[in-house]
């Protein structure tokens, strides 16, 4: 509770340079306008407008509710002492003076208050959304770790402890099976460290404008190594497209949607990779011609707990959620969207795009 409350405190007196900087900014740029405005008394009435909306812009851009009220007491004093008559005098014992500056001091602090709340509660929800996420994370995990763990000391101790009775071909087909989930294993942790490399507010996107037919074919190629059987083909423009990206992390999706495609997509005989240029953003495609997604579960399957729990009716010990999750949070890190839908002639089709230009 100490700790809450010492936290609140900091936000409210916290000061900065750069908040500092844009109140100072802001309150000038209110005052020149209204300067150049004032024509005299009878064209004041817009003068604590300009103020009110400098306060709610001062509120909305520093991280305080320091600047906000500090911004209020100027805004009160500037209005009632230059911009209001008699001018750079206070005369309370005008008519009305004193309800005027009680008015405009009221309406500061309360636009003041509530734009600073209101903010607040922005980082709350999304601080909120990011622990659900976090924990939705958490139980994909912990399902496809449990499960691949449980296999491999399984064989383990079946080939330590019946050493002498298993054949040598039955040692190896255990030893394979190790080595399989040791494998899954490695991708779900290099997933999940992208994840968790995304999700931070201190990470960032390093874009380069790479050459899209090298990102397949690169992609293709670290697919390849876990499933060389997979057929892959790719389809590319006749000029060649240049994209601003990630190059490692926009290998990473094109590589678990395809591994998505092969471990969902029931007999699939091929995969398609496509790129097209649409306007201002590169549409990239991959798409499988497998049994495709469920209608009950096609509207959210880019949400990692239903696609989920309905993929383990296709493979109890693995499932594409955390591959999904990191899919959707690479796109939109760089700025673009993601779908997914069934193709006419059957199988399915994961869409993504990315700005060609940056923004």
């Amino acid at each position: 509770m100490k700790q809450k409350v010492g936290q609140k405190k900091e936000s409210f007196v916290k000061l900065t340079w750069k908040d500092t900087l844009i109140t100072v900014g802001i309150l000038a740029v209110a005052t020149v306008c209204c300067f150049l405005m004032h024509t005299g008394e009878q064209a004041d009435s817009h003068v604590p407008l300009i103020f009110v909306l400098a306060i709610l812009l001062i509120s909305r851009f520093t991280n305080s509710y320091f600047y906000g009220m500090l911004s209020s007491v100027i805004a009160v004093v500037g209005v009632n002492y230059i911009f209001t008559y008699p001018y750079f005098h206070f005369n309370f014992t005008l008519s009305g003076y004193p309800l005027t500056f009680l008015t405009m001091f009221s309406v500061s602090v309360v636009v003041s208050m509530l734009t600073t709340q209101i903010k607040q509660q922005e980082k709350i929800r999304t601080e909120i959304e990011k622990e659900q996420m976090r924990g939705n994370l958490l139980r994909a995990v912990s399902h496809d770790i449990r499960t691949p763990l449980t296999s491999i000391v399984g064989a383990v101790s079946a080939v330590v402890e019946n050493h002498d009775k298993l054949s040598e071909e039955k040692r190896l087909s255990l030893l394979g099976d190790v080595k399989e989930e040791a494998q899954w294993l490695v991708r779900v942790v290099e997933n999940l460290l992208l994840v968790t490399r995304i999700d931070t507010d201190s990470a960032k996107v390093t874009k380069e404008s790479e050459l899209v037919e090298e990102i397949f074919g690169e992609s293709v190629a670290k697919f390849k190594k876990r499933f060389p059987g997979a057929p892959v083909k790719i389809r590319m423009p006749e000029e060649a497209l240049f994209v601003p990206m990630d190059a490692m992390l926009i290998e990473q999706v094109l590589c678990n949607l395809m591994e998505n495609a092969v471990l969902h997509g029931g007999v699939v005989s091929e995969i398609l990779l496509s790129v097209r240029q649409q306007g201002e953003v590169a549409v990239f495609c991959v798409e499988d011609d497998g049994r495709g997604i469920e209608k009950e579960i096609l509207p959210r399957i880019l949400s990692e707990s239903i696609y989920r729990e309905n993929s383990e009716n296709v493979d109890g010990r693995r499932n594409m959620g955390i591959g999904l999750t990191v899919c959707q949070s690479i796109i939109q890190a760089h700025g673009g969207s993601v779908k997914a839908y069934n193709r006419k002639g059957g199988g399915a089709t994961f869409e993504f795009s990315l700005p060609i230009k940056e923004g």
